[in-house]
C-alpha cells in the first residue's frame, strides 16, 4: 500500500509530545523538502508499508493543526525552536481557519461584528489579523468567579455587548462559570455558534487531557444539542480553506497524523490521495483502527523517522 506522490499535509503532535522532538523528525523533513521547491505552499505526506515504491522526496508542507490556544507565528516560533524551519504560511491551524470565515464569508449584520472568545491568545491573534473585534477570551475581567450582581446584569442584558454576533469556542485554559454565562447570554439572543475545534481530549505528556470539545460541550447541553460549526479537523470547512489557500490537488495530497477521529478521517472525508497514521499520538496500534468502523489508514509508520528507512 503506497501512497502517491503527494503535496502533503500533516498534524504537529507526530512531531512532538510536549516539548519532546521525536527522534529523526528533523531529518526526515529536511529530506522531505530537499528538492528545493519554494517553502510558500505546501501539503505533504508520504505512507509506508512498500515504502520502496514511494517517491518521498520534494514535498511540499503544511502543518496543520487543530490546537487554537497558539497562532500560527506562535506555532512558527515552535517548531523553529525545535530545530524545523517554517515559515507562518507553513502553518494552517483551526483558530486561522475560524477567523477567515467570519471576515471573509459569515454574513453578519454591521452593528454585530465582535466576537465573543471562549479560548486563548492563539484565538485572539488570528482574530486580530483578520481585523475581528473580540471581547472575552483572556481579558482578566472575565477570569474570576461569578458574583450576584452578574446574575442581575447578564438576565437584564446591561452586562451584555450589543455588537457581539458570534460565539467562537476553542480550547480554554481558563474556562469559568462566568464565561459560560456570558457566552450562553450572547447564543440565547442570536449569535453564530462557532468553534475553533470539538476535539474531546488533548494529548500531552504521555496521558490525555480535556480538549477544546470539553469547553463547548456546555454549551451544547444549554442549547439543547445544537453543536457549533467547527473549523477544525475533521472539518471539511477547514480542507477547503486549505485548498484555497494553497491550491492543491487533493488526489496528490496526503494526511498525516496521530488520531483516526481528527486527522485520517480529515484525509479520508476530504478525498485525498493518501493518509498515514504515525503511532507516536493518540492511535497506538492496528486494534485502534479496527475498532473504528470506517475510519481506516491507507498506511502506518512507528513514527515519523521511519520514513527514512
Amino acid at each position: 500500500m503506497s501512497v502517491p506522490k503527494a503535496e502533503g499535509t500533516r498534524r504537529i503532535g507526530v512531531l512532538w509530545s510536549g516539548d519532546h522532538l521525536f527522534e529523526g523528525t528533523v531529518e526526515t523533513l529536511e529530506m522531505l523538502r530537499s528538492k528545493g521547491i519554494p517553502s510558500s505552499i505546501t501539503l505533504m505526506l508520504f505512507s509506508l508499508v512498500h515504502r520502496d515504491s514511494l517517491d518521498l522526496v520534494g514535498k511540499q508542507i503544511v502543518f496543520v493543526t487543530n490546537n487554537s490556544t497558539k497562532s500560527r507565528a506562535d506555532y512558527k516560533r515552535k517548531l523553529e525552536s525545535m530545530g524545523i524551519p517554517a515559515s507562518v504560511d507553513e502553518v494552517f491551524g483551526s483558530s486561522y481557519s475560524a477567523a477567515i470565515y467570519i471576515s471573509r464569508i459569515l454574513p453578519l449584520p454591521p452593528s454585530q461584528k465582535t466576537v465573543f472568545v471562549l479560548g486563548e491568545s492563539g484565538i485572539e491573534t488570528e482574530l486580530d489579523s483578520e481585523s475581528i473585534p473580540h471581547i472575552g477570551g483572556t481579558d482578566p475581567l472575565y477570569n474570576r468567579p461569578i458574583s450576584p450582581a452578574d446574575y442581575t446584569s447578564i438576565a437584564s442584558g446591561s452586562a451584555l455587548d450589543p455588537s457581539v454576533g458570534v460565539v467562537l469556542a476553542g480550547l480554554d485554559f481558563h474556562l469559568n462559570y462566568l464565561k459560560l454565562a456570558y457566552a450562553f447570554a450572547y447564543l440565547q439572543r442570536g449569535a453564530k455558534f462557532l468553534a475553533t475545534n470539538t476535539d474531546t481530549t488533548l494529548p500531552s505528556a504521555g496521558s490525555l487531557f480535556p480538549g477544546a470539545g470539553a469547553v463547548s460541550a456546555p454549551l451544547v447541553t444549554m442549547m439543547g444539542g445544537k453543536m457549533p460549526m467547527a473549523f477544525g479537523k475533521p472539518s471539511q470547512a477547514m480542507m477547503d480553506a486549505i485548498e484555497g489557500k494553497f491550491k492543491f490537488d487533493r488526489k496528490k495530497a496526503c494526511m498525516v497524523g496521530d488520531r483516526l477521529d481528527t486527522d485520517i478521517k480529515f484525509g479520508i472525508e476530504g478525498g485525498l490521495g493518501g493518509t498515514l497514521c504515525v503511532l507516536t499520538g493518540v492511535t497506538k496500534s492496528e486494534r485502534d483502527w479496527e475498532a473504528e468502523a470506517g475510519v481506516v489508514p491507507m498506511a502506518w509508520v512507528r513514527e515519523l523517522g521511519d520514513l527514512r528507512g
